[in-house]
């Protein structure tokens, strides 16, 4: 007689981050090309607000990792061409004029910031564990104010943002309840810095409200679980992961592999920063 055994098998929780959750969220037919295809589709070319946004993140990290002392922004110019991303422009002239940009919002933006305050994380990895999720994502910036930690993300694009932005944010919600999680401290406040015009954008959770986000992550989670299975039964993969058509089609890097795609007229690579 074949013994039992005495617990029943773990079940098998499903890794993620937020931006994967996103990816499905924005279109399925996306996350299938990002995450199961293999090997991938080819992507289109390199987007230049992309390679704007990494430099003034990797820029504001490195920022951070220097002596308080100096921390100022006479070190920013170094520091910006050290980590600057010179893909996808049109030509010369036109990334000299986004590193002059982004100069200028880098310089304006620290001189509102301590130098002597050092956050809890600067590009820090976070990570939980519900019931069926596995989740993780890297945060810009963790502040701690009064006892509570407060959640940063720096955006660069050109559309202002709202305390909406902020609270419709699932990504900052999964980062704060993550970050109370690992460091063991409550954080309800989520913050939207947008470099540009040097405007926060934020909003304070409640208990309810970040279980609302988890809640969404982990049903988004299921349906992603339930369209895999439907592949691995031998069903079809473009009806299990269908194409969602938006806006967001002519800047994705699969449009030429994607009928939806296709049927769009395709962003240039520079478009988003002249």
């Amino acid at each position: 007689m074949e013994q039992l055994g005495l617990f029943a098998a773990p079940r098998r929780l499903f890794t993620c981050t937020p931006s994967k959750l996103g990816s499905y969220e924005d279109c399925p037919r996306l996350y299938r090309y990002s995450y199961i295809d293999r090997p991938a589709p080819p992507k289109g070319p390199p987007w230049a607000h992309n390679s704007l946004g990494a430099s003034v993140h990797n820029a504001l990290k490195n920022w951070y990792a220097l002596d308080p002392e100096r921390r100022t922004p006479g070190a920013l110019p170094t520091l910006l061409k050290a980590t600057w991303v010179r893909e996808g422009y049109r030509d010369e002239e036109q990334e000299r004029q986004a590193y002059r940009r982004a100069l200028d919002w880098l310089e304006a933006y620290v001189t509102g910031l301590d130098p002597a305050d050092d956050p809890v994380g600067v590009e820090r990895t976070v990570a939980t564990r519900t019931e069926t999720l596995a989740l993780s994502g890297r945060v810009d910036r963790i502040d701690q104010r009064g006892g509570e930690l407060v959640i940063v993300d720096y955006k660069t694009g050109r559309s202002e943002l709202s305390e909406d932005d902020a609270r419709g944010s699932r990504a900052l919600a999964l980062y704060a309840i993550a970050a109370s999680r690992v460091f063991r401290k409550e954080c309800r406040r989520v913050e939207l810095h947008h470099l540009p015009t040097g405007r926060v954008a934020a909003h304070e959770h409640t208990e309810e409200s970040l279980g609302r986000h988890l809640r969404r992550a982990e049903q988004t989670a299921a349906d992603i679980v339930a369209a895999e299975a439907v592949i691995a039964a031998g069903g079809p993969a473009d009806e299990a992961f269908p194409a969602v058509a938006s806006g967001r089609c002519r800047w994705c890097d699969y449009r030429s592999v994607c009928p939806v795609g296709k049927s769009t007229d395709p962003a240039e690579p520079w478009a988003a920063v002249d």
